[in-house]
């Protein structure tokens, strides 16, 4: 399977891996087929994501994925965080190939999970896709 560059970068050398203490969101999603789990943990102050780890299992594509997710929405506000595609963080690795697309999907997914989960912890109600 042929990987781009940007994909082997961020599968090699991660960026936002681990976790936050007392972090303000988590949203953790998996795909049962593939065997892939991702969470999320957002730091939330003034409705701007301020930090955001992840813990990823799964294959490369899927850590390469949260990897590349966590640094597009770092430093944005969480209604720009909630519009990142599964399409824009395949786009910024240089294309996935086709049979990996779902590992960006889990991303999007975890994202808007995790935003969810701040969104209730606030007593708000969470957002529909």
């Amino acid at each position: 399977m042929d990987y781009s560059v940007k994909v082997m970068d961020h599968f090699s050398n991660p960026r936002n891996m681990g976790s936050i203490e007392n972090c303000d969101g988590i949203g953790e999603v998996g795909n049962a087929k593939c065997g892939d789990i991702m969470k999320i943990f957002l730091k939330v102050e003034e409705n701007r994501i301020v930090d955001v780890k992840f813990q990823t299992f799964g294959c490369g594509a899927a850590v390469a994925s949260s990897s590349m997710a966590t640094e597009l929405i770092k430093g944005k506000t969480l209604e720009e965080a909630w519009k990142l595609s599964n399409k824009a963080v395949a786009e910024a690795l240089d294309g996935l190939p086709p049979i990996k697309m779902h590992c960006s999907m889990l991303a999007e997914e975890a994202i808007h999970e995790a935003i969810n989960d701040y969104l209730r912890k606030k007593g708000l109600e969470p957002w529909k896709d």
